[in-house]
């Protein structure tokens, strides 16, 4: 009985919540969602166009950069994810500009807009307002927020949604080895019995080319091992989401602590950090060595920096050089 009168209480909260982010909108509204791609960007996304379905005129999912990643344009293409690339869209038109998975201070491009509504599961940064805010740092994705707003609409998800919401929070959580709360186990629970696991598992395949091996081979051959701490620089990269394949696969390492993978994408110094987790803090140290140069946070267990490479050649740095390793470790103090 008592637990039956706890997950009462609990949907009441849920549809409270539900309820308070739907008087955001207006029925003729044309709402935009904007993303910067990955699993659990494009999984809240579609969660919430699913949740303002019949509520608003039309809602766009705009893309800021093209899906890249073998397995989230596997996402995109099984699940038939609505995305709309930012350069196809009449973005000024709007009448409603919400962002899910990220907040304004982001990305540069999302400083052209004032957003209504913002839901993310980062760090709270600081210098930004919303009529809307709902941002949870102790939860391992937003894709577990958007399933409390589905629930709380008393809306089950389709197979396709809830097999991308699924996959969003297994990733983001790293299967719950990096990142994750209680709330993410039970939102994971629930919509396990709604997804398929025949395309999960087409998804979780379709990571790399075999071009991409070459991108790990670099990794292992440029390592710097030292006081159960791995870093290695990769260089010039096609995407800049190698780093993160090279790092994660790096963690499978026994006895290392941290893992820093830095590679160049198109104009940008890439650094992504790991951890095992224990007393330490990737988005904290991501802010302490490359707040100052770009941009900096992230999680307990992952982060990432991005510093532009103009930046650096002010600040008498060679892009494309061993200068790169040197500014790194240095700042690491490795």
């Amino acid at each position: 009985m008592a637990k039956r009168s706890g997950q009462q209480s609990e949907q009441r909260v849920w549809r409270r919540k539900t309820q308070t982010l739907l008087k955001t909108f207006e029925p003729s509204d044309d709402v935009s969602v904007f993303i910067k791609p990955d699993p659990d960007s494009m999984a809240s996304a579609y969660a919430l166009k699913r949740l303002l379905w019949r509520k608003v005129r039309n809602t766009t999912l705009v893309c800021i950069s093209s899906v890249e990643r073998l397995d989230n344009l596997t996402m995109k293409e099984l699940l038939k994810i609505p995305l709309t690339q930012m350069v196809d869209a009449d973005v000024e038109n709007f009448t409603r500009y919400v962002l899910v998975d990220a907040q304004p201070d982001h990305a540069e491009v999302f400083s052209r807009f004032n957003f209504n509504v913002v839901i993310d599961h980062h760090p709270v940064k600081e210098g930004w307002g919303a009529d809307f805010v709902d941002i949870r740092p102790a939860y391992g994705a937003t894709a577990t927020i958007m399933l409390e707003y589905l629930r709380g609409a008393r809306i089950k998800p389709s197979m396709k949604l809830a097999t991308a919401l699924l996959y969003a929070i297994k990733t983001d959580t790293g299967n719950f080895e990096r990142a994750g709360s209680e709330e993410d186990v039970r939102q994971f629970q629930y919509v396990f019995n709604h997804a398929n696991r025949n395309l999960l598992n087409k998804i979780d395949r379709s990571e790399l080319t075999p071009d991409d091996l070459d991108y790990f081979q670099r990794a292992l051959a440029n390592r710097i091992l030292t006081k159960k701490r791995l870093y290695t620089h990769i260089g010039k990269v096609p995407r800049a989401d190698i780093c993160v394949q090279v790092a994660d696969f790096l963690t499978k390492v026994h006895g290392i602590g941290w893992i820093f993978v830095s590679g160049v994408y198109e104009d940008k110094l890439i650094i992504v950090f790991r951890n095992d987790g224990y007393r330490k803090n990737a988005g904290k140290t991501a802010v302490r060595a490359f707040g100052d140069l770009g941009s900096a946070g992230g999680h307990k267990g992952s982060a990432r920096a991005e510093i532009p490479l103009d930046t650096l050649r002010e600040n008498g740095v060679r892009a494309y050089s061993s200068d790169l390793v040197t500014l790194v470790r240095n700042r690491l103090k490795f």
